[in-house]
């Protein structure tokens, strides 16, 4: 059995790889590990344990629930909410740990267990491994203590969270929307309630899709990875623009008034214009990952604003914004991180900061999103390969240079192994297609000659 804990959680398909037992197993050793981290001491323990509308999740909501109850943790219940609504509780209603049931983008079929510490920040990484150490030995025979009579924890569904979590995302807008047109596609998920409330109280004329989930349609053609019905939908109503989250909406993409495509690059683009304009870009920086597009690196430059890059995931993000007293960050795919206003990426909460900024400056999205230019991206998987030797092969390392050549200051090289896969990943930017294409093309034939 390879590690459990993968950069966000532990996830897999549900009642194969992540079963009832394993969800049980996980929140016991989670209990005891906190208890014996000081975590608990000198109050009775709680939890917040939520999840997103996969059939899965009702189930293995269960099991942690009585995992935990059975360590001598109360629980309280949120039911179907965003991930980043759980984090907020945590922290919020001052609990000691946080629960999270979703496989976020991913298909129907799978499900994740992600644990949020007090304050409702991710679970540090010797936490993570503690727990995963405590369920294996206990596996293998190793006892654990388990309490009886008043000890054991109680359970109790906890149904102001809705309305605790949607205020606190109208409270903290600089701006209401009042006037805006605006279409939500909730993915048949976490944010099929939350997200169109929001909007909603926070002035907008609100037209939904994705918004009636089954426990089977999660992310099924629509949402942040599937953008074709919102295009659609905005054009349409003739709304001003649109916003997609995924199934967790820890995530938000949207599209303009013509049903253009905008991205977390540029999703970040205009809210750092905009934080700056009203003080609350801290040290004027802006955080985001090796993977965003350089023309989001080149228009900060040009605005003036620094830019500091990351290894590619939201946990790195977050980590060099916490390290470094940073307020912004996020990734191309629309992990948008508001540092004040949450510990977490929070789609719902980016889609009301980007639709604030349209409203605020009554300019509408497309023209806000043209500060910067997306340079074209090819990205290209070549799986097979010893990705180990990817920065030793004498001859890649010759190959990307020379294509570093080629493309010269209007373009970008970058050779990434996968964290999960045997494959590597080339992406090349150039300012024409057919250049990022040809170079991506040729790179991707050197990888499979050098490392194949």
């Amino acid at each position: 059995m390879g590690r459990l804990f993968g950069t966000d959680g532990v996830r897999g398909v549900a009642n194969a790889d992540l079963t009832a037992e394993l969800a049980l197993g996980l929140s016991v050793a989670a209990a005891h590990v906190l208890a014996e981290a000081g975590t608990f001491e000198g109050h009775r323990p709680v939890a917040v344990v939520g999840r997103d509308p996969r059939a899965s999740g009702e189930f293995l909501e269960s099991a942690v629930v009585a995992g935990l109850a059975s360590a001598g943790v109360d629980v309280l219940r949120v039911g179907v909410l965003p991930t980043p609504a759980v984090a907020y509780l945590t922290g919020s209603l001052g609990a000691d740990l946080g629960v999270m049931l979703s496989a976020s983008h991913n298909p129907m079929p799978d499900n994740g267990i992600k644990f949020f510490a007090r304050g409702g920040h991710k679970l540090a990484d010797e936490l993570e491994n503690r727990i995963e150490q405590t369920y294996r030995g206990h596996r293998a025979g190793e006892p654990w203590e388990r309490p009886t009579g008043a000890g054991v924890g109680r359970v109790t569904v906890y149904d102001e969270g809705f309305d605790n979590y949607v205020a606190h995302l109208v409270g903290v807008l600089p701006n209401r929307l009042d006037g805006l047109k605006i279409v939500i596609d909730g993915a048949h998920g976490a944010a099929a309630r939350v997200s169109p409330e929001a909007f909603a109280r926070a002035g907008a004329d609100v037209v939904t899709i994705g918004t009636d989930p089954d426990g089977l349609n999660i992310n099924d053609g629509c949402g942040s990875t599937h953008l074709g019905l919102l295009r659609a939908a905005v054009v349409e109503h003739g709304a001003d623009l649109g916003v997609a989250h995924d199934g967790d909406a820890d995530r938000c993409l949207a599209v303009d008034r013509a049903g253009n495509e905008i991205d977390g690059d540029q999703i970040l683009a205009v809210l750092a214009l905009g934080m700056r304009e009203s003080g609350a870009l801290r040290k004027n920086t802006v955080v985001a990952t090796v993977m965003s597009n350089l023309g989001f690196k080149l228009a900060m430059e040009r605005e003036g604003i620094d830019f500091v890059a990351t290894a590619v995931g939201d946990r790195y993000v977050l980590e060099a914004m916490k390290a470094n007293g940073f307020a912004l960050g996020g990734e191309q795919s629309g992990h948008v991180i508001v540092l004040d206003h949450a510990t977490t990426g929070d789609g719902t909460l980016t889609g009301l900061m980007l639709a604030a900024r349209v409203a605020a400056t009554g300019r509408p999205l497309d023209e806000l999103a043209g500060v910067m230019e997306r340079l074209p991206q090819v990205l290209i998987n070549v799986p097979d390969v010893d990705k180990s030797r990817v920065t030793t092969s004498p001859a890649l390392t010759a190959a990307v240079a020379e294509a570093e050549r080629e493309l010269g200051a209007t373009g970008r090289v970058l050779l990434r192994p996968s964290g999960t896969e045997p494959l590597v990943r080339v992406m090349v930017e150039a300012a024409d297609i057919e250049q990022a294409r040809a170079v991506a093309e040729r790179l991707a034939d050197a990888v499979k000659s050098a490392l194949g």
